[in-house]
């Protein structure tokens, strides 16, 4: 029998610092008689006492100390909770360890170890997704559910199977100050957040994913950090002032010691797939990663992910939002590109959105035209080195269609995003009827990328989706709520009418209500979600990658679609009364109408559509 090891090392990167003092609470004890002193906690233990011990500085700004009591993975013999630990860096502290992998108390305070390679996993057999042909379905862990963890979503599993999800996006996931929010304002990125349940049931809701035969996504944010308990600046140069974003300084991806700033983050996506068997990643906003080095991170990412990949015998998938509309993030590196395997679509959204909904204020102005819609089906973007009216300026660059394949464009009718970042939080649900909503779905499911669906839409969930804060501090919370009330005001909204973030009500609202499925309305869209996912995967033309199988015809004054995928066809009537769209497609395989019949007659060569439905034809299987 191996003996358990008896000593855990503490290493910490501090490379400015002159002194660096590993803090830790009883039982952990020294390896030696060196003097120990006691210090005060400043944050929730409540002044408990601590011990700490001076950490000997080796290369390249790494401080490092040996601590009895501990096994060889971090965790402590101090129990299965793991020893709680921080540092103090030049007499200031303590600080929560910038790599925790948990924060029972909150960001502020001190960090406990976490032995990752305790769980005993169950998905041996699980071979991984690849992204190609596969279905995604994100989810906010907190508003999901009524419990709002993990292991209350692990338990909605077999709902998300039914509409054939492939892959669950979480939104993010890491440690953040207070008890909810959307997850983009995580300081602490190796940690899980306390309230979803922590790293174990991370663990076990990926392991109860692969055993449904999902995989996992997870949303990651590495251009900027929350503005609550970032103690990164004490440590080292984490951050720069150079190209600052919206939400605050830039990461330092290419400055003086940023070499560590990278390691530091592509570690982080690695401990995601390797730790907790994760099988890809949604990264955030990467046109705000500030980066001007030969190699760009998120090419020296996908390099050390392929390694991974090759070494775990499984599909380990990349997937950036982007606003850019540049190819060059999808294209092999082999090829020039950064070697990304997918990248969300904007224009994909705003096209459909606007052909249901009529709305044209703001970027969705140049998506009028039905012909936009057109455009994004057989091109991938409309902004490809066209004029936008949004940006005063011309935007994108155009997909090389005969050799990229149209599963690398990630596309959703609605996301997180689209719907929380209205000023109400409203949903297509909101102003559309079942019929519309089946049109948005047919076009995301059955349309050329790879689709997306956001948590409730499968059933038109009247809930909204509002952005939600729990920021602590007062006056925090105050600037947030009054800049987003600011924000609307700008663009013409009543300020009335935007919830407050700090109010727990507008988190309590944006919770899906399950009693929903049992209402007849709410069933027929699922029931029509449930259909759709069934032909999606019974008929190979609605997961062709190639571009050059899509063909799109359409009336602009008539507002009609038609949308031919190989053999298969989807037939669409966006207009208030019925008509006429042309088809060679054989059988009719589904149909959808805002009420009664989807199909009003039919001619040689044309079927008479409903108001507001759609038609799915193709060959019967």
């Amino acid at each position: 029998m191996t003996a358990k090891p008896t000593t855990s090392t503490f290493e910490v990167w501090a490379p400015t610092a002159t002194t660096v003092d590993l803090v830790f609470t009883l039982p952990l004890t020294l390896p030696d008689s060196r003097e120990t002193a006691v210090v005060h906690a400043k944050t929730p233990s409540e002044r408990a006492q601590l011990r700490f011990r001076g950490m000997e500085r080796g290369e390249n700004g790494w401080w490092r100390a040996t601590v009895d009591g501990a096994d060889g993975a971090g965790g402590a013999d101090a129990g299965a909770e793991g020893a709680d630990y921080g540092f103090r860096v030049d007499g200031e502290g303590p600080y929560p360890d910038p790599r925790s992998r948990r924060q029972p108390h909150g960001v502020h305070d001190l960090s406990r170890t976490f032995d990752a390679g305790a769980h005993a996993w169950q998905d041996a057999a699980w071979t991984g997704r690849q992204l190609a042909g596969s279905t995604i379905y994100e989810l906010h862990l907190g508003t999901f559910t009524p419990e709002g963890t993990l292991d209350a979503a692990a338990s909605r599993l077999p709902h998300l199977a039914s509409i054939g999800v492939d892959f669950v996006e979480l939104l993010p996931v890491n440690a953040f100050n207070g008890t909810h929010n959307w997850g983009y304002d995580g300081v602490l990125w190796y940690a899980v957040h306390e309230g979803y349940g922590g790293p174990a049931a991370y663990q076990r809701f990926v392991d109860a994913c692969h055993a449904a035969g999902i995989g996992v996504i997870q949303d990651v944010v590495y251009n900027h950090l929350g503005p609550s308990g970032n103690y990164l600046p004490v440590f080292g140069p984490y951050l720069s002032e150079a190209g600052g974003t919206s939400w605050g300084s830039s990461v330092n991806l290419d400055g003086p010691d940023s070499d560590p700033v990278r390691s530091y983050i592509i570690d982080n996506a690695l401990m995601w797939l390797r730790d907790y068997h994760v099988d890809g990643l949604r990264l955030d906003a990467v046109h705000a990663l500030h980066d001007e080095r030969a190699t760009h991170l998120l090419e020296e990412l996908a390099g050390a992910v392929a390694v991974l990949s090759a070494t775990e015998g499984r599909p380990l998938s990349l997937v950036a939002e982007s606003d850019l509309n540049d190819p060059k993030l999808i294209t092999p590196r082999e090829a020039g590109g950064y070697g990304l395997d997918g990248q969300w679509s904007d224009d994909f959204h705003h096209a459909v959105h606007v052909a249901l909904t009529g709305e044209t204020a703001g970027y969705y102005a140049d998506f009028e035209p039905l012909s936009a819609l057109a455009r994004v089906l057989t091109r991938g973007f409309f902004h490809d080195g066209t004029f936008s009216s949004f940006r005063g300026r011309v935007h994108g660059r155009p997909i090389d269609t005969e050799r990229m394949p149209t599963w690398r464009l990630v596309v959703a009718s609605q996301n997180h995003d689209q719907i929380g970042n209205r000023a109400t939080g409203d949903r297509l649900s909101a102003q559309l009827d079942a019929g519309q909503l089946a049109i948005a779905a047919a076009l995301t499911l059955l349309g050329p990328f790879t689709p997306m669906l956001f948590m409730g839409e499968e059933w038109g969930a009247s809930t909204p989706w509002q952005f939600f804060t729990s920021h602590p501090e007062p006056e925090l919370g105050e600037a947030t709520a009054q800049g987003r009330i600011g924000e609307f005001a700008r663009m013409g909204w009543d300020p009335s009418v935007v919830p407050d973030p700090q109010d727990p009500a507008t988190f309590a609202r944006s919770k899906l209500d399950w009693d929903e499925l049992a209402e007849p309305g709410h069933a027929r869209v699922l029931a029509f979600y449930q259909a759709v996912a069934a032909l999606r995967r019974g008929h190979p033309d609605f997961t062709d990658p190639r571009f050059d199988r899509v063909q799109v015809q359409f009336d602009a004054d008539e507002r009609w679609l038609r949308l031919r995928r190989g053999e298969s066809e989807v037939l669409v009537n966006f207009a208030v009364e019925p008509r006429a769209v042309p088809t060679t497609a054989g059988a009719v395989l589904l149909s959808f109408a805002a009420t009664g019949d989807a199909v009003l007659g039919s001619e040689p060569g044309s079927l008479l559509l409903a108001p507001h439905a759609v038609v799915v034809a193709g060959a019967a299987r």
